[in-house]
């Protein structure tokens, strides 16, 4: 996708650790995946509006 191997990954994977450090790498990891579960969950279940819109339009 980017051209990313296992050397370039290895490389960020070390900048991460020394920026953070290894005792937060657990509470970034939950974040993001947080953060994904999220993403997620909102492209899957439809708006609360274009429900709403939908029922009006079924009464009518």
């Amino acid at each position: 996708m980017f051209g990313l191997g296992m050397p370039e990954l290895i490389i960020i994977l070390v900048i991460v650790i020394l920026v953070f450090g290894a005792g937060k790498l657990p509470e970034i990891g939950g974040a993001v995946g947080k953060a994904i579960k999220g993403f997620k969950k909102s492209i899957n279940e439809p708006n609360e509006k274009d429900e709403a819109q939908t029922k009006d339009d079924k009464k009518n």
